[in-house]
């Protein structure tokens, strides 16, 4: 299930759009980007952006860059991140390097934090959020499978209220209670609509 926009409201772009895929814990937004990204590879008017983390990388989760808490900081301070934020107790962060071919015309994937939509709607003259959601039953479900937190930590990311706070961006629903070829499925037409409405790629 996709909102309206999939095929009446992007409108006409300028070169390039950042594409924020956001969503609460258990939505399955890594899923379903590592599927867009699967099926995507090879063609060069896509990039999904890599995210640094403090935290170590762990089998079955996303592909991210880690690091301390320090070295994230004196990153943020030479201003080599575009966006960052704090939430679960972790650093998150977009590295500016990572967006610079939505100058050049590419569609650009980033797994934001929805907190974060106002400042990262910023960084590009286009942007659309993809809000990749589930049923609570189901989040609950997902999050208890993974593992990674205890019962008290999977209800504390449940009772965590963060709307779509955007601005200017165009915004996509994706309910992820199916398939994962049926959401991700959504979430590629979104993105090669937009690939088909950019320019063609700087060389």
């Amino acid at each position: 299930m996709t909102s309206l926009l999939l095929d009446d409201a992007i409108s006409a772009p300028p070169a390039g759009a950042l594409v924020l895929v956001v969503g609460p814990s258990g939505a399955g937004k890594d899923t379903l980007m590592d599927a867009a990204r699967a099926a995507l590879a090879g063609e060069a008017h896509f990039r999904f952006a890599r995210r640094l983390i403090t935290r170590p990388a762990m089998a079955g989760a996303e592909d991210h860059d880690s690091c301390g808490e320090a070295a994230f900081a004196a990153a943020e301070a030479r201003g080599e991140l575009a966006l960052s934020w704090r939430a679960h107790g972790l650093s998150y962060g977009i590295p500016a390097a990572e967006l610079l071919p939505v100058a050049q015309g590419r569609v650009v994937v980033a797994n934001v934090s929805r907190a974060a939509i106002r400042e990262a709607e910023r960084l590009a003259e286009r942007a659309v959020v993809v809000n990749v959601t589930a049923p609570p039953m189901v989040l609950a479900k997902r999050l208890a499978v993974r593992g990674r937190e205890s019962e008290a930590d999977i209800a504390a990311r449940l009772a965590r209220e963060a709307p779509l706070a955007a601005e200017r961006a165009e915004i996509v629903t994706i309910l992820n209670d199916r398939t994962v070829a049926e959401a991700a499925g959504d979430l590629i037409a979104v993105l090669r609509k937009l690939g088909r409405q950019g320019d063609q790629p700087s060389r």
